[in-house]
């Protein structure tokens, strides 16, 4: 082969009509060149090749007889082309894009009136990131290559996207460091039981069955049965300040709440002087306007214990953050079905899981277990606790 030819429609190869020396080519690479006209002279050397050099092909400045200078040949200027446009593209080009699903927004075209050539998609594609079509496309909808291209040669992947980064909002800020701080400022260790929650399910099955009741359900009643281990445990219903603990009288019961603008705790004051219907309706209203954003400052500060139930999302068992300065945290789990032996046979029941986090600079494990004790204890005889 001496020369790669490209029309508008096809690229060929021209080989050697006949056997010796290229003693001159006329045009440069790249050129546009009329058709049937003569590209290059082959023959043996010392020939003359004027007589075969079309008009406007200039002949070599060395040449010491020199024809007069003919017009330059109108060469294009190299430019950035949409590669996407297939009609800016060549026939080898698109061939080589399709085979290496290589589609970058823009290729500089070094062909006539910047037609993109098949040698400035390969020189682009080894020399620069790939990005696979599907991939371009998500980038173009607002995704961002999250690092290197996972795909053969680098090439980036759709999969390799991720959202673009947004900054976490004030209050995500404020629970950062909040839980940054309760790790780095605490001794926190985390006790394990479930308790009986026959009775539970028995309460919550009449409550709803009667009329004109508060509706008192299970994160209800487990929260009041908190409070009353609380009355009986009050050690746990502490804070841990500058080196002193203070203990309360009062009980300020503080909730998890899920919000749309993250984790919100509100706190129900004197929750050991509410019926199980007052404080019900009392952390529905409470939740309500924490959802809503509606909910004041003073009704997310000064609680003495907390309670964060993530039973309705399924968890058997987790690990609750101490909220300080308090020095407890009550974590509730699902209901899920437990053997127990029982006078030498083996039952199912339906047990909650109870999770408790303590500060071991405070409330040591035995002190700690038994109030988790208690909390069971008044769990399996809620129906005495409290009546609809």
């Amino acid at each position: 082969m001496v020369a790669e030819i490209e029309t508008d429609k096809a690229t060929f190869e021209v080989t050697a009509p006949a056997d010796g020396t290229v003693l001159e080519t006329f045009f440069d690479e790249g050129a546009l060149v009329p058709v049937f006209t003569n590209l290059f002279v082959i023959g043996e050397a010392g020939e003359n090749v004027d007589a075969f050099r079309p008009q406007g092909a200039a002949a070599p400045e060395a040449a010491p007889t020199a024809a007069p200078e003919a017009p330059k040949v109108d060469r294009q200027v190299a430019r950035p082309v949409p590669a996407a446009s297939s009609g800016s593209l060549s026939p080898r080009a698109r061939r080589f894009a399709a085979e290496h699903d290589f589609h970058p927004a823009a290729v500089t075209g070094s062909g006539p009136a910047g037609r993109v050539l098949e040698e400035d998609l390969r020189k682009q594609y080894y020399s620069s990131p790939r990005v696979s079509s599907l991939a371009n496309k998500r980038i173009e909808e607002g995704m961002e290559v999250g690092g290197e291209g996972s795909g053969t040669g680098g090439m980036v992947l759709s999969s390799d996207l991720v959202p673009p980064a947004t900054r976490i909002s004030g209050i995500r800020e404020k629970i950062a460091r909040r839980m940054r701080e309760s790790l780095a400022n605490t001794a926190q260790y985390t006790l394990h039981t479930s308790a009986n929650a026959g009775g539970l399910l028995l309460m919550r099955a009449k409550i709803k069955a009667a009329t004109g009741v508060p509706d008192i359900n299970i994160n209800d009643l487990v929260t009041f049965c908190a409070i009353q281990a609380l009355l009986d445990v009050p050690d746990l219903n502490a804070e841990f300040i500058d080196g002193r603990v203070y203990k309360h009288r009062e009980i300020h019961i503080g909730f998890a709440c899920d919000t749309p603008r993250g984790l919100l705790v509100p706190v129900v004051r004197d929750a050991h002087k509410l019926t199980a219907g007052e404080l019900s309706l009392k952390m529905k209203e409470l939740a309500e306007q924490a959802v809503q954003g509606t909910i004041s400052v003073d009704d997310l500060s000064g609680g003495t214990f907390t309670v964060s139930n993530m039973g309705g999302l399924g968890i058997e068992s987790f690990t609750p953050l101490l909220n300080p300065p308090q020095v407890a945290i009550l974590g509730v789990d699902s209901i899920q079905l437990k053997p127990v032996r029982r006078e030498g046979r083996i039952e199912f029941i339906d047990a909650i899981g109870l999770s408790i986090t303590l500060d071991h600079q405070v409330i040591d494990g035995a002190p700690g277990a038994r109030f988790l004790k208690v909390v069971k204890e008044k769990i399996e005889n809620v129906e005495s606790l409290c009546t609809i």
